[in-house]
């Protein structure tokens, strides 16, 4: 493989990266192997990344810049809060099947808490996620098209613990979770719940 920019080859050695940690995980992935995948000399890995900790927490980061990228995007032609919200439900990676390969790293750094390091990312991260939820709940509802009953900070929590159950059963391979027989899914359940009617209204049910 020709010589990358740098920017573009850490990019690279990334998602080359996130590939081998969901299949073998953080322990069982090597650089070594990193570096083979990406047609790579292990040495070209160390000038982007001190250790392969520090290639894992980079995933993290990038997961969540990621997430709230393509939530800016989905959201930003919506016509008030309340449709923000229901394309939120709809488009969240946590709990639709495209999102599945980016949130594998995450399920598989919930594998390594006992490391001080991807903890604390693993906690910015969550973190990052939530003080966007809650924003957008805190709007929808004072708009009044929302449910009061419970606040922006546990719907928040509410819809985080949704999106990485759902990585977790699909990391597992379970088959048809989040499913019924009539095709309907959990995100179309969350969304009716705390939308009702304007749900069904945005075309996302």
């Amino acid at each position: 493989m020709g010589r990358l920019p740098a920017a573009q080859r850490r990019e690279q050695l990334l998602d080359t990266a996130a590939k081998l940690f969901a299949v073998h995980g953080y322990a069982g992935a090597t650089t070594a192997q990193i570096a083979r995948a990406a047609g790579v000399t292990e040495p070209i890995i160390y000038r982007h990344f001190q250790s392969k900790r520090d290639l894992f927490i980079a995933l993290i980061e990038r997961t969540g810049e990621v997430t709230i990228r393509l939530w800016e995007h989905e959201l930003r032609e919506a016509p008030d809060p309340a449709a923000r919200l229901a394309r939120l439900i709809g488009t969240n990676p946590m709990v639709a099947n495209r999102g599945r390969g980016i949130y594998r790293v995450i399920v598989q750094a919930m594998t390594e808490v006992e490391d001080p390091q991807i903890q604390e990312a693993l906690n910015r991260h969550v973190g990052r996620l939530h003080e966007f939820l809650m924003s957008e709940i805190a709007h929808a509802q004072d708009s009044g098209k929302v449910s009061k009953r419970f606040s922006p900070e546990l719907t928040a929590w509410a819809l985080i613990h949704l999106g990485l159950g759902f990585g977790v059963l699909s990391a597992m391979g379970v088959p048809s979770h989040g499913v019924d027989q009539e095709g309907r899914s959990i995100r179309d359940l969350l969304g009716e719940l705390m939308l009702g009617q304007n749900y069904k209204r945005e075309g996302i049910a």
